[in-house]
């Protein structure tokens, strides 16, 4: 989870990689509406959110007898990842953090992306940190992508496992 630019994907594909678990992209999981409202620099609101986070708590809730999954996806507020919690209990979230100034040059330099620097404010906005009482990690975004990767799988590590 994060704000756009943060690295939420590439991470996301890294951290599957090394965990052995499948990776959904949760952009594909917007209906075509969103994308075209996000592309003309409209930020969503909650109600184009809904169904976009129900389709991924579904596709969770699939991989939870599996081995789980690795899906990114903003799920800036609290009551976003509430509901996906409520379809997939036992939800942990890497929450990837940094100082804007990096993450505005890290999307200004994306590629055929459809989010715009634009929205970037929005982003910070909504964005509510993860609380206390959410299971899941803060990590750092400096660096390459594989450091990062690195201090999410160190992050991970150090959860209390769900039997302690």
């Amino acid at each position: 989870m994060g704000v756009a630019g943060t690295g939420k994907t590439t991470v996301g594909r890294l951290l599957a990689d090394a965990l052995a678990l499948p990776y959904a992209e949760g952009d594909a999981f917007h209906p075509a509406a969103n994308v075209a409202k996000m592309s003309a620099g409209t930020p969503l609101d909650d109600a184009d959110r809904w169904p976009w986070l129900d389709a991924i708590g579904e596709w969770m809730r699939n991989r939870a007898g599996h081995g789980g999954g690795v899906v990114a996806a903003s799920a800036l507020k609290r009551a976003y990842r509430d509901r996906l919690r409520a379809i997939s209990p036992g939800t942990v979230f890497v929450h990837l953090t940094g100082e804007r100034p990096l993450i505005e040059r890290r999307m200004a330099a994306r590629k055929g992306h459809f989010m715009p620097t634009t929205l970037l404010d929005s982003q910070f906005e909504a964005l509510e940190p993860l609380q206390a009482d959410e299971l899941g990690v803060r990590v750092e975004v400096s660096g390459t992508p594989g450091e990062i990767t690195e201090r999410a799988l160190a992050a991970l590590r150090g959860l209390p496992s769900p039997t302690a």
